[in-house]
């Protein structure tokens, strides 16, 4: 874990891991120039995870009722500086005011409002996300649940390079990489099944989704922390 006292805890709930291979060229050109696509066995990936927060709160600071627990929905790639991998997120929606004014200002965390619900029906995760800008047209709706025994990646494994990552990268007004490092235990993963009855959070970012069933893992919970934001290059 990183030198000095950590700044702020998560609990992330019901989540779900969706994954498409991506063109490594059309992708590539997506992501800031400062960042390097990281790659498995050749392949880019794109990610969109869904899942509910709660316990969001800045370390020492007791967690608070509508402020603290919320839905977000990232959508996501992978990326590498100087070697050391992590998330680049292309948008973070959220349901909460608050949080993505906080995240956009402090974090520089390309965060959006959004209109969301989620329910669980006896096991079956109903998550329907609208971004609250109606010309964005980033809209969700999709249905989720475990379908297998958890497990946990093995090191070499395509799972294990999508979801065992403790840092993610952004950029400043400059372009500068930055890096935010988070820890958790590691990943419980379940396989899972999914019904996407609307899917568009990659159409703002110019990133065409293939037609292939992507693969999919389901997670119940993980309790995360992290610290500050940094320059991308230090150690």
């Amino acid at each position: 874990m990183p030198d000095g006292p950590w700044i702020m805890t998560q609990t992330w709930h019901d989540l779900l891991f969706a994954h498409w291979p991506i063109d490594k060229a059309g992708l590539a050109a997506t992501i800031p120039p400062a960042l390097t696509l990281d790659l498995y066995e050749g392949d880019a990936w794109v990610g969109i995870v869904p899942f509910h927060m709660t316990n969001v709160a800045p370390r020492g600071v007791p967690a608070l009722p509508r402020v603290s627990a919320f839905p977000e929905l990232n959508v996501r790639t992978y990326v590498h500086v100087d070697g050391r991998p992590g998330v680049y997120f292309f948008s973070l929606d959220a349901g909460n005011r608050l949080a993505v004014a906080v995240a956009r200002t402090l974090f520089h965390l390309p965060y959006f409002l959004a209109r969301m619900r989620v329910d669980d029906r006896g096991g079956v995760i109903y998550y329907i996300s609208e971004r609250s800008r109606k010309d964005s047209g980033a809209h969700l709706a999709v249905t989720y649940e475990p379908s297998g025994s958890i497990f946990h990646p093995r090191q070499s494994s395509l799972e294990y390079f999508l979801t065992e990552r403790y840092c993610l990268y952004t950029v400043d007004g400059a372009g500068r990489a930055l890096r935010l490092d988070i820890h958790h235990p590691p990943w419980s993963l379940q396989p899972a099944t999914a019904m996407f009855h609307v899917n568009t959070m990659a159409d703002p970012v110019g990133i065409r989704l293939p037609g292939t069933a992507p693969l999919l893992h389901f997670v119940k919970r993980q309790d995360m922390v992290a610290w500050p934001l940094t320059d991308a290059h230090t150690r």
